[in-house]
């Protein structure tokens, strides 16, 4: 989690007056509209509400938000709403309506309007809930969704399409989604096989909570034998797994599921000695598909032989693969891999064509088609319509900025997509943002360090904004050093784009100096730490993380001796010292791993010792490495840091290498010749 610095420039100072005279010539509160984020009186009212909120300290609560609406403080709506919040479960509704009627347009009122419609759904009242549900703006709560869904199934509507799409996509077991489903099991509308593919969908993605509530919808037996099964998977292979009826060949599934997670090896060998053949086909599939999946994750070379086991299983049920869009990936993954780093390209094709049409259409797998597509015609009676239906598929992402499109625009032999500069933004415009009243609540929520509440009225406030709007909002945040906002803001335009707001220099004096002297490329360090902390000085991450470079307190110990250093931990957030320490770390990693990006990105990011495990295997073209790096946040980190750098390197006008430079040569297992005297690196 990041902490934005607390800003000193003020957002409004000059117009603060007409501001004011505007607001009560329309008769609007200047508690909803005053755009100010220099320090102001009350901010630590506000502050002192906030940290009586996380403690639950109600009669403290209570009092700051007297004080906070008596002196109409700017942030006032704020201490309201987490008082009201604080107790929402004795608020009746007509409390609700007069705090809504107060804060009328606000982020505020939007929030506490989802979170009523939680509690009334917890409460089964339907009416209320059918009254304030049209009023819900941001509406991107799934449970919500769930119990919106229920209300039209009582009042007779078919839901049943919706319904699935909704409980199949549901993360983690709520009242809503499960009561959705429970309900329309009891009409007649989900069936068994409703359930039990979604409790397979549960356990395949590690949420055993969601998996027993799926198979109580089919039996209190079902869920208590999850019960057993998520407690030890092979105690029940071994006592209880049957394939005599469908519901005991579930419960099997499901245990062979489990145990894959930790085990693909043995579950595999369960397969093999005892139900692969015993299973039905469909079940059988789902089983071989999920030690696949482990086995890719673990970056077996089994898994790709694994998942053409689950196919032809698959096949013999005769009906359509309806795996997980994550599990179809790893399958795609392990494909790239397999026979020694050659690829299987047909099991590639058909990983993807198996996906929901979303994720076809990311680049990702737009791009491996592609690539399947250009390896299949060398073999090919078609071989002409092949390469040009490749040839299309990139030139329909090349376009795009991401990792994938500019590997999409090389393989093309075009330059990246460099899109023209937008026009200057007027003055008019510039005037809009710095008087939207959320805007103005954000940059003071941020300033005064409640960086979650001001990013959540940031977000809020950009909703229906145009790509000028976008633009201008995206400067007012660039104009306050709030570089996260700035950044993430301009990413949100499609027509027009602005490359200096999307890929700022903060500090470009101080962080190309140490580049240089160390001798790292600044558009790498640039990328990195565009990735690490958006620019961010205080940026401190969960796990203790510090400063532009985020660097953990260890690291910076450990570098800091290495370069003889004096280092003391409240120096870790220091611009000066967090740039010499981390682009020091980061070229002993880079050298470590022989000047590979990826391999020292991925290092940075989870660790050296990962990074030598996930090289370990067959040569691999870099961009199959990335894209099978096992963890989902190092895998997408990996492939933004060496884009950033990419478009970075045209924003600071070097002559740098392409990305396909960067990705470099054939990762494979070091030379054991090779020096390591750094393989102490933590």
């Amino acid at each position: 989690m990041l902490n934005l610095k607390t800003l000193s420039e003020p957002v409004y100072g000059r117009r603060a007056p007409a501001l004011l005279l505007a607001a009560l010539v329309l008769g609007v509160a200047l508690i909803s509209a005053s755009p100010v984020a220099r320090a102001q009186p009350g901010d630590s009212t506000i502050v002192d509400a906030r940290e009586a909120f996380r403690k639950r300290d109600s009669e403290r609560l209570a009092a700051l938000r007297a004080e906070a609406v008596g002196a109409r403080l700017p942030l006032a709506m704020w201490v309201d709403y987490w008082e009201l919040t604080n107790r929402i479960n004795e608020v009746q509704q007509p409390e609700v309506d007069a705090f809504t009627a107060r804060w009328r347009g606000t982020y505020v009122e939007d929030r506490l309007r989802n979170d009523w419609l939680l509690e009334l759904g917890k409460r089964r009242d339907w009416a209320n809930f059918a009254v304030e549900y049209p009023r819900f703006r941001m509406n991107d709560d799934r449970e919500v969704t769930c119990y919106a869904l229920l209300t039209d199934q009582l009042a007779g509507k078919d839901v049943r399409d919706a319904a699935r799409t909704a409980w199949f996509a549901q993360r983690d077991a709520d009242d809503g989604c499960t009561l959705l489903a429970a309900t329309l099991v009891d009409a007649g509308q989900f069936s068994a096989a409703d359930a039990w593919r979604k409790a397979r969908l549960s356990i395949d993605a590690g949420r055993p909570r969601a998996a027993r509530q799926a198979a109580a919808l089919v039996s209190v037996a079902a869920a208590s034998a999850v019960n057993e099964i998520v407690d030890s998977p092979i105690r029940y292979l071994a006592r209880r797994a049957t394939a005599a009826n469908r519901s005991g060949a579930e419960l099997t599934t499901l245990a062979l599921m489990r145990m894959a997670s930790s085990d693909p090896e043995g579950a595999a060998r369960q397969l093999d000695e005892r139900w692969s053949q015993r299973l039905p086909a469909d079940l059988g599939a789902w089983a071989w598909a999920s030690v696949a999946k482990q086995s890719a994750m673990k970056l077996q070379p089994e898994a790709s032989d694994y998942f053409q086991r689950a196919a032809r299983r698959a096949a013999k049920a005769d009906r359509p693969i309806d795996w997980s869009d994550d599990t179809l990936a790893w399958q795609a993954r392990a494909a790239l891999r397999a026979d020694n780093g050659r690829a299987r390209w047909q099991q590639v094709v058909q990983a993807i064509n198996a996906m929901s049409d979303g994720e076809q259409r990311d680049p990702t797998w737009v791009y491996w088609k592609a690539r399947a597509l250009m390896a299949m015609a060398a073999d090919s009676q078609d071989a002409d319509s092949m390469r040009t239906l490749a040839r299309e598929q990139l030139a329909g992402i090349a376009g795009q900025m991401n990792f994938y499109a500019a590997l999409a625009a090389e393989r093309l032999g075009l330059p990246i997509f460099m899109p023209p500069r937008p026009a200057p933004l007027t003055d008019a415009e510039r005037d809009a943002a710095e008087r939207n009243p959320g805007l103005a609540r954000a940059l003071q929520l941020i300033a005064i360090g409640l960086r979650n509440e001001g990013v959540r009225e940031w977000n809020y406030s950009l909703r229906g904004m145009d790509d000028r709007e976008l633009l201008a909002a995206a400067q007012l945040a660039c104009d306050h050093e709030v570089w996260d906002r700035c950044i993430n803001t301009s990413d949100r335009t499609r027509g027009e784009i602005d490359m200096a707001q999307r890929f700022p220099t903060p500090f470009r004096k101080e962080v190309t100096a140490r580049a240089d002297a160390v001798g790292l490329d600044p558009a790498y360090v640039y990328g990195l730490i565009r990735q690490e902390s958006r620019f961010v000085m205080s940026a401190q991450s969960g796990v203790g993380a510090s400063g532009l470079m985020q660097i953990m307190p260890a690291t910076a110990r450990w570098t800091a001796k290495k370069l003889g250093l004096h280092f003391s931990h409240h120096q870790i957030a220091d611009r000066d010292m967090n740039l010499k320490l981390g682009t020091a770390y980061l070229k002993l990693v880079l050298d470590d791993f022989g000047g590979s990006q990826p391999l020292a990105a991925a290092a940075y990011n989870a660790g050296p010792r990962r990074s030598r495990q996930w090289r370990d295997g067959p040569p691999l073209e870099a961009a199959v490495w990335a894209e099978n790096v096992p963890f989902a946040e190092t895998r997408d980190y990996v492939k933004k840091v060496l884009s950033n750098a990419t478009y970075y390197a045209v924003q600071l006008g070097e002559q740098a290498p392409s990305l396909l430079a960067r990705l470099g040569r054939a990762i494979a297992p070091p030379d054991l010749t090779a020096d390591a005297s750094s393989s102490d690196l933590p």
